[in-house]
């Protein structure tokens, strides 16, 4: 296989860009928004396990220089009393620890470093449709243009283009929450340094953590039924304060200061996800990322995920036999962890009791499957 079309030029997209160049395979990103930055607004935490991926990829370095480290997790009531404050992840390892930042930060460093490698990056290609042929698979474009392949990677996040042609029945759900999102730099919570506090409030579930140079990033999860789109497109910061302010200031805790402290970066959007069993596969068009199994922001692992999705795929086209059986591989291999994934996530969401971590594999089996000389084939199908 010698060239692969990657739909979407975001986390997971780029990041398979850069995985499938490490293994030795032609990458081409196209991506949609005309430069970088598709989502400027939001922000989120590579876990420990999203920075081990990224380290196979040999990328440390360009997600270390921007956002900041999280080591501990703070837990208070709504009362605002301390529960719990304990180690988070793997804090022994510097490059593994817990990362907040922007996700807008993210895309651009991400794609500097394909520039950096001689990946290519196209801007300004939005998917329009996709045709299998028996030996290629041709994307069109809105522009005009077309782009042929070997294999076709949908990385195009939660109203994938691509998954029309894997899954036309396929929608994203309501995950039983709406989610604000805001940055301050005028209000000052207690609290250690690269921490994370979480809090359970009687209204809402809302997080907070203070970078090195004093500005709060924060939070809030508040269940109820979407908001609908018109009301999303047209809605203002200060709309949005209105909406969150009286559900926190029923608690004692910093949430209702720092969100009336926070003025015109606030942001609202409603927790969706991909329901489990979905296709993800047609022939040599193959879902990643939000894409195939985007899950409800509850337990903050969909970026490392995508990231975890990357270094496999790469592998197990580099390691299997054929392409065929290559994706096949890959999917054994991703659909029970995902999955997983998404039903905890939603279940804490919908505040709903979560299953066993029976399918989750271990941290240290999770370590064998990204280490980027580990053998997947080999692995799974031993002499």
């Amino acid at each position: 296989m010698a060239r692969v079309l990657v739909i979407g030029g975001g986390i997971a997209g780029t990041a398979t860009a850069l995985a499938l160049h490490k293994a030795g395979f032609e990458a081409v990103v196209h991506e949609a928004h005309p430069d970088s930055a598709e989502d400027i607004g939001a922000f989120l935490t590579l876990a420990s396990n999203g920075m081990r991926a990224l380290a196979q990829l040999d990328a440390s370095a360009a997600v270390t220089a921007i956002g900041f480290p999280l080591t501990s997790l703070r837990l208070l009531d709504d009362t605002g009393t301390e529960q719990a404050h304990a180690p988070m992840g793997e804090v022994s390892d510097p490059l593994l620890h817990y990362r907040c930042l922007r996700r807008g930060d993210l895309n651009t460093a991400l794609q500097a470093e394909a520039g950096r490698r001689g990946v290519t990056v196209r801007h300004g290609a939005r998917l329009v449709s996709v045709e299998e042929g028996p030996d290629q698979v041709t994307a069109l474009f809105a522009d005009g243009t077309t782009a042929a392949g070997d294999l076709l990677i949908g990385a195009d996040g939660l109203n994938s283009a691509v998954r029309r042609s894997v899954s036309p029945g396929t929608r994203p759900c309501h995950a039983g929450q709406y989610v604000f999102y805001g940055y301050t730099r005028t209000a000052s919570p207690l609290g250690a340094d690269a921490c994370i506090t979480m809090v359970r409030g009687s209204g809402a579930a809302f997080g907070y953590a203070v970078s090195p140079d004093g500005e709060t990033y924060w939070f809030a999860r508040v269940t109820g039924d979407p908001l609908p789109a018109e009301e999303l497109a047209q809605g203002t910061p200060a709309r949005w304060r209105d909406l969150l302010l009286p559900l926190l200031r029923k608690d004692a805790t910093p949430a209702a200061d720092l969100v009336a402290a926070t003025g015109e970066e606030l942001m609202v959007t409603n927790a969706t996800e991909i329901p489990t069993g979905t296709p993800w596969r047609s022939g040599r068009i193959l879902l990643i990322g939000d894409a195939a199994h985007a899950a409800s922001p509850a337990t903050g692992q969909g970026a490392s995920m995508a990231l975890e999705d990357a270094v496999v795929l790469a592998k197990s086209l580099r390691d299997a036999p054929d392409p065929d059986a290559a994706l096949t591989l890959y999917e054994t291999l991703r659909r029970p962890r995902v999955e997983h994934n998404i039903t905890v996530s939603g279940n804490i969401s919908r505040g709903t009791p979560t299953p066993s971590a029976a399918a989750r594999p271990s941290d240290e089996d999770l370590a064998r499957l990204l280490e980027w000389d580990t053998d997947l084939w080999a692995a799974r199908h031993p002499l």
